[in-house]
């Protein structure tokens, strides 16, 4: 079976717009996903990647353009200014790390979908402890089962992050399949390709 190695992180808007296209070429393929959340914050300095607040105008510019472009393209909704942006990653990136120990690959999967929606199109709080457990129980998962499974989780994104960066990680989403790299939702054509190779 093909493997889809997938690094992201529930504060960015282009992992959610590749997400569910992701899970798409997956089923088309006949592929594994396995998800993979990675500190952004240990991987940017590394890598010469800065925050979005510390990027020139200009790219800042660029980017909300782009992502207006790709909302409508894709039919996705998109809220370019979210209320709780930037939120801290690191609550939901443990508690789908923690349902994909707990659950497995599709529990975590879920989860993520319902993180990622969270921020770009609902306007709720992924850094807030009630959110996530609201998201929890939306995919049939235990608040207080995961919230047991932080310690395990916050070890698995430090293995995640020491090993994206290991990769030559740069950015989110970032698909691994086999040896190639892909950053990018935009990739993704090149993702399906390579699986089907």
């Amino acid at each position: 079976m093909k493997i889809i190695d997938y690094y992201m992180v529930t504060t960015s808007p282009w992992t959610y717009l590749g997400h569910e296209r992701l899970a798409r070429i997956a089923a088309d393929t006949g592929a594994e996903i396995r998800i993979k959340t990675m500190d952004l914050g240990r991987v940017f300095p590394i890598s010469g990647g800065l925050p979005l607040p510390k990027r020139a105008p200009q790219r800042q510019a660029y980017r909300l353009a782009e992502l207006k472009r790709w909302s409508e393209h894709l039919g996705l909704p998109l809220n370019l200014h979210p209320r709780h942006f930037p939120a801290d990653p690191m609550p939901s990136l443990r508690m789908i790390a923690a349902a994909r120990i707990v659950a497995g690959e599709k529990a975590a999967f879920e989860l993520a979908s319902h993180a990622l929606r969270a921020t770009w199109a609902e306007e709720r709080d992924v850094a807030n402890p009630d959110e996530l457990d609201a998201m929890a129980t939306a995919c049939g998962l235990s608040p207080g089962v995961l919230r047991a499974a932080e310690p395990a989780a916050n070890d698995e994104i430090d293995l995640v992050t020491e090993r994206a960066i290991a990769l030559q990680v740069f950015g989110a989403p970032w698909y691994q399949v086999g040896d190639e790299g892909f950053w990018g939702q935009d990739r993704l054509e090149f993702v399906e390709r390579a699986l089907r190779t």
